[in-house]
């Protein structure tokens, strides 16, 4: 019997997937600022957001590819199977952090401070990853469902747009509001400050999910091309 390997685009896009999600874990401590023309209610000229933002919308192109191509149930695995590496991940830096350190090593506080993400922004990002993602996912296949394999725009935009909603205000909420406020873990923010982080990362969010349409176009069709092309040479 000879060997098939699996698709090349799926590895790629659940490669991309993953990766995209580990570096939103890593990088969710950090608060960025990006200067606008213009003033927004609570944000001012400026779009305030974790650094989690950009890698995380990333994963939204990827799993929106990877559902238009291999369908919702291969989408809700890939979903779910990746949240469950969020939790190899914390095992992997926590461990690594809790090991002793050789003279030589970089200072271990420093280290820990770096990539030992709080636990309020853990268990913001886990609890708003699980619901958006698999929203995500549902809200792809039923416009799919609805109109077929046309306006894969439509879907892309509308199912990204108000899963990224749910996940904005789930993690922001979560990790910046409820356990500083209620549960005395993580620092306690001014309200004006949690709505302006909203409001920057979802605005970020949208903005990247109408740009990533064309993409996920271009990716969609030429992996399509590709495994069409795969599957005529194995049959001939």
């Amino acid at each position: 019997m000879s060997e098939r390997a699996p698709p090349l685009g799926a590895t790629v896009l659940a490669a991309l997937f993953v990766t995209a999600l580990v570096v939103s874990q890593l990088t969710a401590a950090k608060v960025l600022a990006f200067s606008i023309p213009f003033s927004l209610p609570y944000t001012g000229s400026a779009l305030i957001l974790p650094g989690a933002a950009l890698g995380y919308a990333l994963t939204f192109f990827a799993s929106d590819c990877y559902t238009e191509l291999y369908g919702k149930l291969a989408g809700q695995r890939l979903v779910n199977v990746a949240f469950a590496m969020n939790f190899v991940l914390l095992g992997l830096v926590y461990s690594t952090i809790a090991a002793p350190a050789a003279q030589s090593s970089i200072d271990p506080g420093t280290f820990a401070a770096v990539l030992g993400a709080s636990t309020n922004i853990v268990a913001g990002s886990l609890v708003a990853y699980l619901l958006s993602q698999n929203w995500d996912v549902y809200v792809f296949h039923r416009i799919r469902e609805a109109t077929g394999k046309e306006k894969l725009w439509l879907r892309n935009v509308a199912s990204t747009a108000s899963s990224q909603a749910i996940d904005t205000v789930v993690f922001v909420g979560i990790a910046f509001y409820l356990l500083p406020n209620y549960a005395g873990i993580g620092p306690v923010l001014p309200t004006n400050v949690v709505l302006g982080l909203m409001l920057g990362q979802y605005l970020l969010k949208l903005l990247i999910a109408v740009a990533d349409t064309p993409f996920v176009y271009l990716v969609t069709n030429a992996v399509r091309a590709n495994e069409s092309g795969h599957e005529d040479r194995i049959m001939g």
